[in-house]
């Protein structure tokens, strides 16, 4: 039975949230002002004035100075210019955690450069004690230390000790890099409280345009232009700025910070999740600290792929992981660095957001249910109820 568009249910937030009306506006307003942000005219400087309010309000959404923040195309080019910066900075080895997003580790591997993977225990939380050891016994040859801990998993919710690895980076005089795309609008974010050097959010996931991104920088990262070009972006980023996107990111920025603490995922999330666990669902990530809108679920045998196609019939929409690769559906490897053996061929990821009700969180979990009762029914032995 086919579901009418008014009929479905959107619950994969994380991988792009729906455009708030604010955002959508100031795209439009974009559009009208037009205009080349480097142009002295008048509707240059209209555009520029654009630019330079959005950049302060998404400085502001991750408490950082406006001077440092730099826009970018989106969240994985935040994170290529911070790596191949630190690289261009003398990092010769670089420490990425397990659990980060494949544009941090395929970008460490197509860099060249050596790299290790910092291990992270059953709940999803990076393994601070290796780290240490790991910085401890650090060889002068491989230049400064360069960290990746992003703030929180973008398929578990689960959220990073960064402060604390922060402490243990500066004291190797080292440079941390946090990607911060999930976290940013769903939780607080200070750039410089948790001792970021260079961190990363994205308009798409805030309810702002695809295809904008920024990146901030502290005082002890030397960014490096990897775009050439004109001098925008204050020399950094070569290229004509997406007005109409940066303006967009903005508007989501302010929408995001006033809005912050104005749904109850969590109860939502957790009353979901109750449910689900009485089915033997078992719920990844738990017991750490997660973001509010953000749940992972896996059913032993319950493939992700057959999960996520049943319930896209019933009218829900949510992911099998990152939704990065192609649309294609494959073993989580984060599930697989939390240890979770076949279990990661089996997770799905549920995403709220700023339009999500508590209706929508009980339609999936009805809809789960149905469907994980016909794939129980599809394994049952023949002659068996």
């Amino acid at each position: 039975m086919s579901v009418s568009p008014n009929d479905r249910v959107y619950l994969d937030y994380n991988a792009t949230a729906v455009v708030r009306p604010e955002a959508a506006a100031a795209i439009a307003h974009a559009l009208e002002v037009g205009g080349n942000p480097s142009s002295v005219h008048a509707a240059g400087r209209a555009a520029r004035a654009l630019v330079e309010q959005a950049r302060a309000d998404v400085a502001a959404l991750i408490a950082a100075p406006a001077s440092t923040v730099v826009f970018t195309s989106g969240g994985t080019e935040a994170n290529a210019l911070a790596i191949e910066s630190a690289i261009l900075a003398g990092a010769k080895r670089l420490l990425i955690s397990a659990i980060e997003h494949d544009s941090i580790q395929e970008t460490a591997h197509a860099s060249g450069v050596a790299y290790e993977q910092i291990p992270v225990d059953r709940t999803g939380r990076a393994d601070l004690a290796w780290l240490a050891a790991r910085l401890a016994r650090w060889d002068a040859a491989d230049g400064k230390p360069f960290v990746a801990l992003m703030l929180a998993n973008n398929e578990t919710g689960v959220i990073q000790p960064v402060a604390e690895a922060a402490e243990l980076v500066r004291a190797a005089d080292g440079w941390l890099h946090v990607d911060a795309v999930q976290a940013a609008g769903k939780l607080p974010v200070d750039s410089r409280a948790l001792g970021a050097d260079t961190l990363s959010i994205s308009a798409h996931k805030i309810g702002g345009p695809q295809g904008v991104g920024a990146l901030t920088f502290g005082p002890r990262a030397a960014l490096s232009r990897r775009q050439h070009g004109g001098g925008q972006e204050r020399g950094r980023r070569g290229g004509t700025e997406n007005v109409p996107g940066i303006n967009g990111f903005g508007a989501a920025a302010r929408a995001a910070a006033r809005d912050l603490d104005s749904l109850d995922h969590v109860g939502w999330r957790d009353a979901a999740a109750a449910r689900l666990k009485a089915a033997g669902a078992v719920v990844a990530g738990e017991p750490a600290p997660r973001l509010p809108n953000t749940l992972c679920l896996a059913v032993p045998g319950f493939a992700s792929d057959t999960q996520v196609m049943a319930l896209d019939l019933a009218g829900v929409m949510v992911s099998a992981g990152a939704a990065c690769s192609s649309g294609k559906v494959k073993q989580s490897p984060v599930l697989a660095a939390m240890g979770l053996g076949d279990l990661a061929a089996c997770g799905i990821r549920v995403s709220g957001g700023w339009k999500t009700s508590e209706a929508d969180w009980n339609r999936f979990v009805d809809a789960w249910f149905e469907a994980h009762q016909r794939h129980v029914s599809r394994r049952a032995p023949a002659g068996v109820a």
